[in-house]
């Protein structure tokens, strides 16, 4: 061990050791610039998100109307409660609008994005089954926030399958 030091301070010149330390503490700072360059981005992109989301759910209202729907409530809150076992879950659920056209009621989720409005998305898919068994109402619509379609989806209930059998 002590030949290692005598070697370290006679044959590794100080030049050496001052720019390896340099390295590391450039190596440090760029750590950290790309870890706060990506925080940033992170939230940037959310925001984004948010703010599509936002435009998406105002201009679906007025598409609401504009198809003959009558907005009943926005954001509409209700729960339901799951049996796991022997014991019971309180499931909550928030829908975008809750409409109402000729006496029959649906949930409007309104959806942007690439891929969230289709129906190829399962958890698209599931969301809308839960909010009709939710919501015991008539049907559900998909609204694209961003191309401005209005879709009611028609899923088989057990009554449906009944009868058709």
């Amino acid at each position: 061990l002590e030949q290692a030091r005598q070697f370290v301070e006679t044959q590794v010149p100080v030049r050496l050791w001052i720019a390896i330390a340099a390295l590391a503490v450039c190596f440090a700072l760029v750590q950290e610039i790309r870890a706060r360059a990506t925080t940033w981005i992170e939230r940037w992109r959310l925001t984004q998100r948010a703010e599509r989301a936002a435009s998406a759910e105002s201009w679906a209202a007025h598409l609401l109307r504009e198809a003959g729907y009558e907005i009943l409530g926005s954001q509409v809150r209700t729960s339901y409660v799951l049996g796991v076992d022997r014991r019971q879950m309180v499931i909550g659920l928030r829908a975008d609008y809750v409409v109402g056209r000729r006496g029959r009621t649906f949930v409007a989720e309104v959806k942007s994005g690439q891929h969230a409005p289709s129906l190829e998305t399962a958890a698209t898919r599931r969301q809308l089954l839960e909010y009709l068994v939710a919501f015991d109402v008539d049907g559900v619509l998909l609204v694209d926030g961003e191309t401005g379609t209005i879709a009611q989806i028609t899923f088989p209930t057990e009554t449906r399958l009944r009868l058709e059998a």
